[in-house]
């Protein structure tokens, strides 16, 4: 049996803005076990990175952690003071972050940004962590790793700044990585690079990952389990295969329609029409009732639970609620 390492148990981070409440993580349950690689898919403002923030606790005024449990090998960090929460950061927790540029400190060079986490939370002295930090470097695919080691972050492409933050995120073997959009600025060949050291990391260290990605072909090939969100909550939660497979959510499968595939020529790229909805002003219903070509009467009048259809296979749907339907056999979107 898997043993947990990460259960995040009905959380709720609102943003206090002018305009109003927004419910940004609305009532979000997700459980990672130790050696597991967890991916999050889902449009932007789904609140996969705010879900992913929330952990490292990350979210600055006016967000807040309203309701819920964040439990970390059994305890809920959300609680802790401040000091014992950075102790984990970089530690026992690494994120990688969506935007690098902004991450890394402009005024001081990579390597002192490397050496500095080393340092702090392996103990090792300055020569030690020079060399680590050259050793990470080269590791994610970085040319003259010892020049590198010297320079700004001004000076490197997006690509490179990207390979930083990973070689920083992993120097100090974390028990959870957190990996927000890890490939985004890189090409193909350098991404499937990060995705092999990222799959080593699991294999040697028993590192569990989380991965919140726009990228289905990144998905499949590394994700165990697959959390699909939708305007801040979980619509749907299974294993890789059956997702790709047997999609149960009307949303997953408009996102597995809109990918482009290999075997099928298309006129057209299929879509799901419509955007989603502000968090300021969501239906009283399904949250997708408006974008969904399945909704009924009961969708737009009562809000669907999380519900488990069928073993190890959960979704927030009212097309489940009596019988699954194959929506392979039922029309799709435009």
């Amino acid at each position: 049996m898997s043993e947990e390492l990460l259960n995040i148990k009905n959380l709720k981070t609102y943003f206090h803005t002018e305009n109003g409440i927004v419910p940004s993580v609305d009532d979000v349950s997700i459980t990672i076990n130790k050696g597991e690689t967890l991916a999050i898919v889902g449009e932007s403002g789904s609140g996969k990175s705010v879900t992913s923030l929330s952990i490292m606790r990350l979210i600055d005024s006016p967000g807040k952690i309203e309701e819920g449990e964040i439990l970390f090998n059994g305890k809920d960090i959300v609680p802790v003071p401040m000091k014992e929460m950075r102790a984990l950061r970089g530690n026992d927790i690494a994120m990688i972050f969506q935007e690098p540029l902004t991450s890394l400190n402009p005024v001081f060079t990579i390597g002192n940004q490397m050496s500095e986490s080393i340092k702090l939370h392996q103990k090792k002295n300055k020569k030690e962590a020079k060399k680590l930090s050259i050793e990470m470097l080269q590791k994610v695919g970085i040319p003259r790793a010892d020049k590198v080691f010297d320079s700004f972050p001004h000076s490197l492409s997006g690509g490179m700044r990207q390979r930083v933050m990973i070689a920083m995120a992993l120097s100090c073997n974390p028990q959870l990585l957190i990996a927000d959009e890890p490939t985004t600025a890189l090409d193909v060949t350098i991404q499937a690079q990060i995705l092999k050291l990222m799959k080593n990391l699991v294999t040697e260290l028993n590192t569990s990952i989380l991965l919140i990605t726009h990228d289905l072909g990144v998905v499949a090939e590394m994700a165990d389990r697959v959390v699909v969100m939708y305007a801040g909550q979980v619509v749907e939660e299974t294993d890789v295969f059956t997702l790709f497979q047997d999609p149960k959510h009307p949303y997953t499968k408009g996102l597995m329609d809109s990918t482009p595939k290999i075997h099928e020529l298309k006129d057209e790229l299929s879509s799901i029409p419509g955007a989603v909805p502000s968090p300021l002003d969501y239906p009283k219903g399904c949250r997708f009732i408006d974008r969904c070509p399945f909704a009924m009467k009961k969708c737009a009048e009562e809000h669907p639970n999380l519900e488990e259809i069928l073993p190890k296979h959960s979704v927030r749907c009212w097309l489940h609620e009596e019988k699954v339907v194959d929506l392979h056999d039922t029309k799709s979107f435009a």
